[in-house]
């Protein structure tokens, strides 16, 4: 058990969907695991937003994928749906970033229903915690790990078969969209070469 720093208290490794380890200690551990207090909507934080296009090139993804999992619900735009004929989505940063994510763990055989699960989670961590995290997998389950010590762990148990470093899918994206254009919120104005990381700084540090 181990304190995120924000008055709750949090164990891992523990797993991303409704069934449970096999190993019993795992198993406790994911028992007494709290669901993480939900961050505002991004809608009403964000600044910059990307377009379809570019939440695609930047994912990895077909734009045929990204329009089948918003409309599924899977990964939904959080800064601005589509309203209709010739309306533009618009994905924030952390969007992307779980649509990469959501492109691996497809591509490992993890099942919808179980990326689904991981997909709702992930909405629920800080922005801290995602750079932090690695989600490993048996193919069937998703699990969350935040120290070397989780992942070895189910590793040994036999539960880690591949592992997806949150943090490195995380400068990827950020890599990518700063070669790309981003789209600024309130005005429409395109951004051209806009970097991420300097609008997260800005946001951390009106946080802090």
């Amino acid at each position: 058990m181990r304190s995120t720093g924000d008055g709750t208290a949090a164990g891992g490794p523990y797993t991303l969907q409704g069934g449970a380890p096999a190993d019993p200690a795992l198993k406790a551990r994911v028992a007494a695991q709290p669901t993480a207090p939900r961050e505002p909507a991004a809608g009403g934080t964000e600044t910059v937003g990307y377009r379809g296009p570019t939440a695609c090139a930047a994912a990895g993804i077909t734009y045929r994928q990204l329009d089948y999992w918003a409309r599924t619900g899977l990964v939904e735009p959080s800064v601005r749906p589509a309203y209709g004929s010739g309306s533009q989505r618009l994905y924030s940063f952390r969007d992307v970033v779980v649509l990469k994510i959501v492109k691996r763990l497809l591509d490992t055989g993890v099942s919808l229903q179980n990326i689904r699960a991981a997909v709702q989670h992930l909405r629920t961590r800080g922005l801290d915690d995602l750079a932090q995290m690695t989600l490993m997998s048996d193919g069937a389950t998703v699990y969350e790990c935040t120290s070397p010590d989780e992942v070895v762990d189910l590793l040994q148990g036999g539960q880690g078969v591949f592992g997806i470093a949150v943090g490195v899918v995380w400068r990827d994206v950020e890599s990518a969209l700063s070669q790309l254009h981003g789209e600024r919120v309130d005005t429409g104005e395109t951004l051209v070469g806009h970097n991420p990381a300097d609008e997260l700084a800005r946001r951390r540090n009106r946080a802090g």
